[in-house]
């Protein structure tokens, strides 16, 4: 596909609640990498993916609308990116399945995420297994360059060079190569019950997270709750004191105050006192996320309109990749 510029793919699954975790991690990143206008940026939410675990339908439904409008709140513009939401673009379920046929199972048994989500299943399904691969098609689908990722989510990556690969050698030259992006800050945010964690958006312990949608009150109340460590210094040390150190960083994300800053102004202070603040930098961070989220949730005309016109610009691109692979695989053209 002729385009001058590197292409950028990147979404969210809209399982759980979007936390300070997934902005600071990926979201900030994608709006940051979409303003230098050197790349063609494509975001989507990944609704399909969703459907690994049982979902109720009505807050499906719901969720993927609350993700999609806070990828708006939080600056990802329609006018500079292609934001989407998958299940309206047929072409990546279609993808998916074609590159199921050419992929061992074997490699996706041995996928980190599998082992551990598969333990903790009762029944494990067909979905769970191959998701992987519907991952792949979703960036291989926009002849992806270079995927903004954390470091968990390299080994997908992985796979998705060896599906090319694969596919490009057996049926000719069709796919880009994607590489892995990481943002190494964003890696560090851990959850604020378990800091050897990450924090996690489908966590069972909703005191894991800060959504970005938390009342003030619900903000206030979890860092209140939020795990310590033994003593009452507040220093960064990742190894020897993980709970306050997780907290340092989240201070410093939405302050913008360098941690040895952070560690000066609260020497000789304690823990409470440091919580308190953090609460209410977050609580004055979020505040502009939450009031566009609001203004834009007030306006479902325009949600639709945007919905439509990106699935519409995504489905163009789609379209003629498809093109190219059911041509490549042999199927019939009329």
């Amino acid at each position: 596909m002729p385009n001058k510029k590197k292409i950028i793919f990147s979404g969210v699954v809209p399982s759980g609640n979007l936390h300070i975790g997934n902005y600071f991690g990926a979201i900030r990143q994608w709006a940051e990498l979409q303003n230098t206008g050197e790349y063609q940026t494509i975001f989507c939410v990944v609704d399909e993916h969703a459907l690994t675990t049982p979902q109720d339908p009505a807050k499906l439904r719901s969720k993927i609308l609350e993700v999609f409008t806070l990828y708006l709140a939080l600056e990802l513009d329609p006018e500079k990116s292609i934001i989407f939401v998958q299940s309206m673009v047929s072409e990546h379920a279609e993808l998916g399945w074609i590159l199921n046929t050419i992929t061992p199972v074997g490699e996706l048994e041995r996928m980190t995420q599998f082992k551990d989500k598969s333990q903790k299943q009762k029944s494990v399904l067909a979905g769970l297994l191959n998701y992987p691969v519907l991952q792949a098609a979703d960036i291989l689908l926009y002849h992806t360059n270079t995927v903004p990722v954390g470091e968990d989510q390299l080994q997908h990556i992985e796979l998705t060079r060896t599906i090319a690969r694969k596919f490009n050698s057996t049926f000719g030259e069709t796919f880009a190569i994607p590489e892995p992006f990481i943002n190494k800050e964003g890696k560090r945010i851990m959850g604020l019950d378990d800091p050897s964690k990450k924090m996690s958006k489908s966590a069972e312990n909703p005191k894991n997270y800060i959504a970005l949608l938390d009342s003030p009150e619900t903000i206030r109340e979890k860092i209140k709750s939020a795990v310590t460590d033994s003593g009452s210094e507040i220093k960064y040390d990742a190894q020897n004191k993980p709970a306050i150190s997780n907290l340092l960083t989240i201070y410093s994300l939405f302050s913008d105050k360098k941690i040895n800053k952070l560690e000066k102004e609260y020497a000789g202070k304690n823990y409470s006192v440091f919580k308190n603040d953090l609460a209410e930098t977050i609580i004055e961070g979020l505040s502009p996320i939450q009031k566009k989220y609001k203004e834009l949730s007030a306006n479902p005309d325009y949600l639709k309109k945007v919905l439509r016109d990106g699935a519409e610009k995504a489905e163009s691109i789609a379209y003629q990749t498809m093109r190219e692979v059911r041509s490549k695989i042999g199927f019939l053209e009329i």
